[in-house]
């Protein structure tokens, strides 16, 4: 291949890093780059585009594919509970304890199947938001420009690029007109930038080289022919998306589930052991205290888990979907509930991603009318596509008495746009007079032509002093985040010629006009819900420091200093974490910036939020707790989100976090409720096991006291939060369950010995020929028990009183326990060894459960006065 024998001889462009090779591509002159990449203008052949794409491959980025639904499937398994309760499962079948086997199998078997057909329909959404459309790409090939895939792009095509076209690969501009390129989705810059085909010595920032065009980015206006210089995965685009494939990091959700799970994986290495040991000795048969181990390790282990936390996730996602929001990862969810911190972009979040017309100044910086009119007569009468700023004026003219002034008008001629001069004119003749020349470009451009300025109506001198002032004035613009363009006219009497750039000379400068990226209406307000609900908004934006601080100052953000990301790179890990947490906006970043800023909070212990839609965002959504992008975003930036929101609205995330709090409040009621009643009756059994000639509850018994107290919890989803704890952010803290466990489970225990004491003494249940009526006493009272917990702990307030369930609780909490009264009545419980209870029996139990909710609501008082928390 002839390119190789260039690639040997030389040390070439084609040969180095994707950044070197954009830089020098830039950098060189045109006729080098073209013989360094063995091309010419005509482009390539066939023949040797076809070699070419054998030797790069396709012009595609890396994607991740989601799994097959049998790897999702599998997937599902991967958690820590379920992990134990499949262990339990086989441990039980292969000691034929079928009746636990079948229990466990259940559980697992509906958690994994609601987690499975949430995230896959939810996977289905989201693929199904995806461009369909195939992206082709006009190229030339020494024969006419034709269409082909962008798939089979080769580096050394020459193609041509149009207004509307999507940028195909790296390319390096051969010839331009009028190019304006949008490279919002890399750069988060919400103004398109200009491109033109000149040799760029001087910049060394990538993204910054005026005549290279990158992947991923799209034509606004103008045309260009461009020789391509890198595909698929060298392009810059590709070298990111390349980047984000692999391993995702582990969420502030599955930090927290594994913390938990190790608390009470401990609890049941302690516990379980000792428990079979004590019943060993004390009852001499050791298969049968084996069984009971068993049925205490499953008592121990909270195994409706996975079915009421991804049932809670699950609730979650259909409310947030109802709201226009696709959840593509369950577990999310929570993690918007525990985050304190959202990183943001700020084009199109805190702004309208649109320019509007802001001002219309004259050279003093007041409002006039008559400026307006000038760059509406020139926006109006230029020929071809017109820009975003020259669609912002027509479209404000239209709100003003400037409308309709072009009737009075004949175009005579047109001076067009050009990158060396950054401007361009129109000539107008009024009414069969004199001619009206109208220059509307860049401020310096049109200081450079002009003589005199527009004062109050009179022409005067431009002098060096008012040069100075209209400088000054025009920073201070640009300071409030506008980007402006100066207008200029000339006046002269109408000759019979054609108009050039020569005639662009001695200029009265009448004013300026800015343009800016306005706020969005609901940007204010949604910040301050997001602030009052325990959440720090920080920006972070490739766009520039002055437009930022306006935007942000707009929108009630609080701006003292504004860090670069230049200044970035010269920090340690430790020195950003410090900075990155008193800091609310930084600019100019880069993609490895946010995401290094995003992991430096994560750091200091946040639970980081990023929203964002671009190519530049994609690093920082993977690397975020939760990352939330829109369907408009490009596809890698939805593949690497966790949320995509079919309407780009901060007020859409509000909503999303309280109902994330009200997820997770609802999950760690169902641990705290279960893993501190599991330990009390654990607890329980330990002493009745020391001194009890017979076991206080068979192990049939502690498994379906256990699956009716878990099949009480199912209404948990559904249950009311207070709005004290919907109002900050709420996390997984292992140490919190672990203290629970140990101060309120031994509650239980007092009175399940009182129950012991009233069976063994009071209904002379104090043999083995007698086990029967002590363990239906204990049955009984251990699952009322079990299921009143519910009510006292879901709320630190009254309840019933205070603070009442949901009705869905509150009917299957007393299903569940006129059922478990009735079980010891029923053929069913007779045949695993209960039997019916006297009626003398039920005055106690009132009594044992009202004192029983009295003390546990003293000890819960004094819980939260010393640890400051409860749920």
């Amino acid at each position: 291949m002839k390119m190789k024998k260039t690639m040997k001889s030389n040390t070439t462009i084609l040969n180095s890093n994707n950044a070197t090779r954009l830089i020098g591509a830039s950098a060189s002159q045109l006729d080098y780059v073209l013989k360094d990449y063995d091309t010419s203008h005509q482009g390539l052949s066939e023949a040797e585009a076809a070699k070419r794409l054998e030797t790069y491959g396709k012009n595609q980025v890396a994607q991740e594919k989601p799994p097959a639904w049998y790897m999702q499937l599998l997937l599902c398994f991967k958690n820590p509970f379920i992990l134990i309760l499949l262990g339990l499962d086989v441990f039980s079948y292969f000691t034929d304890d079928i009746e636990a086997s079948i229990i466990i199998t259940t559980m697992v078997s509906i958690s994994v199947l609601i987690t499975f057909t949430q995230e896959f329909r939810s996977m289905k959404t989201a693929e199904k938001l995806k461009e369909m459309v195939k992206t082709t790409v006009s190229v030339i090939r020494q024969s006419p420009a034709k269409e082909i895939d962008m798939e089979q792009l080769v580096p050394g095509d020459v193609i041509h690029l149009s207004a509307g076209d999507l940028v195909p690969a790296d390319v390096r501009i051969i010839s331009s007109k009028d190019l304006f390129v949008s490279e919002s989705a890399l750069t988060g810059e919400a103004l398109p930038v200009e491109k033109q085909d000149s040799t760029d010595q001087t910049s060394t920032n990538v993204l910054e080289l005026e005549n290279i065009c990158y992947m991923g980015t799209n034509v606004i206006s103008g045309t260009a022919t461009a020789v391509v210089i890198s595909t698929g995965a060298s392009t810059y685009f590709g070298s990111m998306a390349k980047t984000l494939t692999g391993k995702r990091p582990l969420t502030s959700f599955d930090r927290g589930v594994n913390s938990v799970t190790f608390v009470l994986i401990r609890f049941m290495m302690i516990m379980v052991p000792v428990i079979f040991f004590i019943n060993g000795f004390t009852k001499g048969d050791w298969i049968e205290a084996f069984f009971f181990g068993l049925s205490v390790a499953v008592g121990l282990t909270p195994e409706m888990l996975p079915v009421i936390v991804t049932a809670n996730l699950a609730k979650g996602a259909i409310t947030m979907a109802r709201n226009k929001v696709v959840v593509k990862k369950l577990n999310a969810i929570q993690n918007f509930g525990a985050m304190n911190i959202l990183c943001t972009d700020k084009t199109g979040t805190l702004t309208q991603d649109k320019i509007i017309l802001e001002k219309y100044l004259d050279i003093h910086g007041n409002q006039d009318e008559s400026v307006l009119k000038y760059a509406y007569l020139n926006s109006y009468h230029q020929t071809g596509l017109k820009n975003l700023m020259d669609i912002a004026v027509l479209t404000h003219a239209e709100l003003t008495g400037v409308l309709g002034a072009e009737k009075n008008f004949k175009k005579i001629d047109e001076i067009p746009f050009d990158f060396d001069r950054r401007r361009m004119s129109v000539v107008l003749e009024e009414n069969g007079g004199e001619h009206l020349l109208i220059c509307k470009g860049a401020m310096e451009e049109l200081l450079s032509i002009s003589t005199h300025l527009s004062e109050n109506g009179q022409i005067v001198p431009l002098t060096s002093q008012m040069t100075e002032k209209i400088q000054q004035i025009v920073n201070e613009l640009n300071k409030d985040g506008l980007r402006v363009v100066a207008v200029a006219v000339k006046k002269s009497e109408a000759l019979d010629k054609a108009y050039s750039v020569k005639d662009e000379s001695d200029m009265i400068l009448v004013g300026y006009i800015g343009f800016l990226d306005p706020p969005k209406d609901s940007a204010a307000t949604a910040i301050k819900a997001l602030r009052e609900n325990g959440i720090n908004v920080k920006v972070l934006t490739g766009d520039n420091a002055a437009v930022t601080r306006k935007v942000c100052r707009d929108v009630g953000l609080e701006v003292n200093e504004i860090v670069l990301g230049s200044e970035i790179d010269k920090l340690t890990d430790s020195e950003l974490a410090y900075l990155a947490e008193k800091t609310t906006v930084f600019a100019k970043l880069n993609p490895l910036q946010k995401s290094r800023i995003v992991q430096a909070l994560q750091s200091k212990g946040h639970t980081v939020g990023f929203m964002g839609d671009g190519i530049n965002d994609a690093a920082s959504l993977r690397q975020a707790d939760v990352g939330i992008s829109v369907d408009t975003a490009v596809d890698i930036a939805k593949e690497s989100a966790d949320i995509i929101l079919l309407e780009k609205s901060l007020m859409v995330l509000e909503k999303g976090v309280i109902e994330g709090r009200k997820t997770f409040g609802n999950i760690i009621k169902y641990i705290k409720m279960t893993a501190s009643s599991n330990f009390g009756n654990t607890f329980s059994v330990l002493g009745a096991s020391a001194f009890l000639p017979f076991l206080p509850m068979l192990p049939i018994h502690l498994l379906i006291q256990n699956l009716f107290y878990d099949i009480s919890q199912l209404s948990i989803p559904w249950d009311n939060m207070d709005r004290k704890f919907l109002s900050t952010p709420q996390k997984w803290d292992a140490k919190s369950v672990g203290r629970f466990m140990l101060f309120i489970g031994p509650i239980s225990s007092i009175f399940d010995y009182a129950t012991y004491l009233l069976m063994y003494f009071v209904f002379a249940a104090n043999t083995v020929a007698e086990q029967s009526l002590f363990q239906s006493g204990w049955f009984i009272e251990g699952l009322l028990s079990q299921t009143l917990i519910v009510h006292m702990i879901r709320t630190e307030k009254i309840p019933f009183i205070q603070s009442r369930a949901s009705l869905p609780v509150m009917l299957l909490t007393g299903a569940i326990m006129l059922v478990g009264i009735y079980i010891p009545f029923s053929a069913f419980g007779s045949s695993i060894g209960l039997q019916p209870l006297p009626l003398e029996y039920f005055p106690w139990l009132v009594a044992i459960l009202l004192a029983y909710a009295l003390l546990t609501h003293l000890v819960k008082k004094w819980y939260i006065r010393k640890f400051n928390e409860w749920l």
